[in-house]
């Protein structure tokens, strides 16, 4: 019998997979999805319908396939990397050519009576897939310009079919995800230094590309005065309604903002806003605490993991999750520009739920099978 036979772990059983399974991780996501349920249901004026009990519903189908997920062993998801990446880029395709047009864009695809977007599903795959290619890479190839280009074009194909529909937000946090994932890989610093130089040396062709309402909405956030009652009306609606929660809220289904149609957009975008309003600093220091302990078992899962593959999928994951919530976050307070990222498992949207809800099962999955024996692969 061989060494490596010798030093292979024992096979895990399904009861010790069950132990492993990381439940305080899941109750604090349930808890999260809870106030989604909490706060849809005030943006509707105190009714269940539409939103919160479609919310409710959809977690309870998501919470069943992230624990699928996080059962299965990771050379699975190994495997199904590229398959998964290459059909989130065919329907990125196909968003593009035969799309629903929503709100001035074109990013859903009718399939039945299901309407999905697929940029949601893009996010989770550009993931999976570094994960996959660096796990296959010794450390010094991982710091080699050669090897970083792959990377790259990985990330860029999705980003490039995401801003034509056009989905700036998506874009970004395809691109920011993707980038964080390949610094923890060991991609060396001056080559970010060099993509951040060319990105602001290309910021004027880039504004030249931009829609004009994308434009507004740069201009909106360096001036929000400017057109306080047309492309400035949203953002200032959202203040108002944050500054008028105070430390405590006014109070549930008291929001005035939400309730008389003054915040756009309450189910969806600003919906960290509708919770707010009504809730107060408090109630979103106790959401925003919620978030970040799931950051914090995202980092600690990563650290625990024996194999690369695990690691930088936990990584990832955490990372995308921070992305969602800080950007999010950010743009109903006015500190970054109305790029319409929903709040993850509180904002109303199915795709969305389901994309996060996989991606955390794969971060629980990467603690069920920390000490797993992966084969090499690129």
């Amino acid at each position: 019998m061989s060494s490596v036979a010798l030093d292979a772990p024992a096979p895990v059983g399904f009861a010790e997979r069950i132990w492993r399974v990381n439940w305080g991780l899941v109750l604090v996501l349930t808890a999260i999805a809870g106030i989604g349920v909490v706060a849809l249901y005030s943006a509707a004026g105190g009714r269940f319908e539409p939103w919160a009990s479609r919310h409710a519903v959809r977690y309870g189908a998501a919470l069943v396939l992230m624990l699928t997920v996080a059962l299965i062993h990771p050379r699975v998801w190994l495997a199904l990397a590229w398959p998964i990446y290459i059909i989130s880029l065919v329907l990125l395709v196909a968003v593009d050519l035969i799309g629903k047009i929503g709100m001035g864009a074109q990013r859903w695809l009718v399939i039945g009576p299901m309407q999905i977007q697929p940029s949601e599903i893009a996010k989770v795959a550009v993931i999976m897939v570094l994960a996959r290619y660096y796990h296959g890479l010794r450390k010094e190839q991982a710091s080699q310009v050669l090897y970083t280009l792959p990377a790259l074009l990985v990330i860029l194909v999705p980003v490039a079919l995401v801003m034509v529909q056009p989905d700036l937000g998506t874009a970004m946090m395809v691109l920011m995800g993707g980038g964080a994932l390949l610094f923890v890989a060991g991609m060396r610093l001056w080559i970010f230094l060099a993509a951040a130089v060319t990105a602001v040396a290309c910021l004027p062709v880039a504004w030249s590309f931009m829609h004009e309402y994308q434009r507004k909405r740069v201009l909106t956030f360096l001036d929000p005065d400017s057109d306080p009652l047309g492309a400035g009306y949203h953002i200032t609606q959202s203040k108002i309604a944050i500054g008028s929660g105070g430390l405590f809220g006014k109070g549930f289904l008291k929001g005035t903002q939400s309730s008389l149609n003054f915040l756009p957009e309450k189910q969806t975008d600003f919906i960290f806003t509708t919770f707010v309003e009504e809730w107060g600093m408090m109630g979103a220091f106790a959401l925003l605490a919620l978030f970040a302990l799931v950051l914090v078992w995202g980092f600690s899962i990563a650290f625990r993991s024996q194999h690369h593959f695990g690691r930088l999928l936990a990584l990832g994951v955490t990372a995308m999750m921070f992305l969602y919530v800080f950007i999010n976050a950010a743009m109903v307070m006015g500190l970054l520009p109305v790029v319409g990222v929903p709040l993850p498992l509180v904002s109303n949207g199915g795709t969305a739920m389901v994309s996060v809800m996989f991606a955390c099962g794969l971060l629980i999955g990467v603690n069920v099978y920390r000490d797993a024996q992966l084969p090499w692969a690129r």
